[in-house]
């Protein structure tokens, strides 16, 4: 049985993982070896980090909500019940974005989930 050359294939797996480590420092974006276990890290950290993301967005929304109904005299929690008890759906990005961005159209909000609170 004759062996096998890999000349091409070997070559082209190579370049494509040294392509994908361009930018690292040192031996990382240098040898193979190195490269792939960089990347393999890397691509870890990204999936993971992609799940983080949505987690650390939905605190940040929570803080500013909370720092919001605060300011109009109610607590984060008795507001998102009285929102639930009014029947207004908006998720806490929107609600977010209201308290930084147009303080009328919360207060607004706010008013009606203390009148359902009240209810």
């Amino acid at each position: 049985m004759g062996r096998v050359r890999r000349g091409t294939k070997r070559l082209r797996r190579r370049k494509k993982i040294l392509r994908q480590a361009k930018g690292y420092w040192g031996t990382k974006s240098k040898l193979h070896k190195a490269a792939k276990q960089q990347i393999i890290k890397s691509l870890n950290y990204a999936y993971r980090d992609r799940r983080q993301k949505k987690r650390r967005f939905r605190r940040l929304w929570i803080i500013r909500i909370a720092a919001a109904a605060r300011q109009h005299g109610c607590s984060y929690s008795q507001f998102i019940h009285g929102l639930n008890k009014a029947g207004i759906n908006l998720n806490r990005k929107v609600l977010a974005d209201l308290a930084v961005r147009d303080e009328k159209a919360f207060e607004e909000i706010m008013r009606t989930a203390k009148e359902a609170l009240a209810d």
